[in-house]
């Protein structure tokens, strides 16, 4: 076995022993047995769904109308409408809030910390009610600055735990080369800091995505409240079950979208040649002689 293969496999049973044949084989057992309890829900599910008429053309005949399409595209339009400035500004808000956290001066970091502090316990939707309601403001930017305070609240921590997991002497060394504190944090903390953030940030934004839905509550037309509109209709047979039916799979898809982007964007900085660090070529011996030409 080579030195390489040995390595592997010490990496590969670090956290946990490898399994012997009877493992394996309970490990099989329960694979199969929650197989066939999920393939049993689904089944059952699908009996209800039947049983109460969901798939009947009374129910699915709404969804044919260019008046039903328009709604829900608008709907989901708006959606995507809110979520775009409220994760654009919950970035802005997180990078804000973490940099006071961080700074050396006690007072911005006392004013930072109290704010995220808040914010974060704050319930959003008791956020989003106080904007709409106490302060008068529209629909769009009550939801918006509901999200923002609060996803960007969450992700100051996320920004502040990336920076300070940063090797303490990856800071001293930037240091010692005489960057200001600016271009340590610019140039040496924030990019290491950022793949480990990632996946944290991207989870963060899947949060703020689904409580766009929300906004159905302040009267805001995304796309619950589409859906919402479509269901209540009495001339439609109230389709309730259909519409949650063709909402879900849409949410479910815009998250994993959001997720497979996380994915391409981790996958692009590995390959980056600027985040890899270079390797040392190996040393010549007879450079090391002295008197050696």
């Amino acid at each position: 076995m080579t030195a390489h293969a040995l390595h592997g496999d010490l990496e590969s049973t670090a956290l946990y022993d490898i399994p012997g044949p009877r493992a394996r084989r309970r490990h099989l057992y329960y694979g199969i047995g929650s197989t066939v309890l999920l393939l049993l829900l689904a089944g059952w599910l699908l009996y209800l769904l039947f049983e109460t008429e969901q798939f009947t053309a009374a129910k699915w005949s709404p969804f044919t109308y260019a008046g039903i399409q328009e709604l829900l595209l608008r709907g989901l339009g708006n959606t995507l409408k809110a979520f775009a400035y409220a994760s654009v500004l919950s970035l802005l808000l997180g990078a804000v809030l973490a940099t006071g956290r961080l700074s050396v001066h006690p007072p911005v970091r006392w004013l930072a910390t109290l704010c995220v502090e808040f914010f974060r316990a704050m319930p959003v939707l008791v956020m989003i009610f106080f904007i709409f309601v106490a302060l008068k403001v529209q629909p769009l930017p009550a939801l918006v600055a509901g999200l923002t305070l609060y996803n960007g609240s969450v992700l100051a921590e996320v920004f502040r735990t990336g920076v300070n997991a940063v090797e303490r002497g990856q800071r001293e060394a930037a240091y010692a080369l005489g960057m200001r504190k600016t271009q340590v944090m610019s140039y040496v903390l924030a990019p290491q800091a950022v793949r480990a953030m990632l996946p944290t940030i991207i989870s963060q934004l899947v949060v703020a995505l689904k409580d766009t839905s929300l906004g159905y509550l302040i009267t805001y037309e995304e796309f619950l409240h589409a859906g919402k509109l479509i269901a209540s209709n009495l001339d439609y047979d109230l389709p309730f079950i259909p519409v949650v039916m063709i909402i879900s799979p849409i949410y479910i898809g815009m998250c994993m979208l959001l997720s497979w982007f996380a994915t391409w964007v981790a996958r692009r900085q590995r390959r980056n040649p600027q985040t890899q660090g270079a390797g040392e070529p190996p040393a010549d011996p007879a450079a090391m002689l002295p008197g050696t030409v």
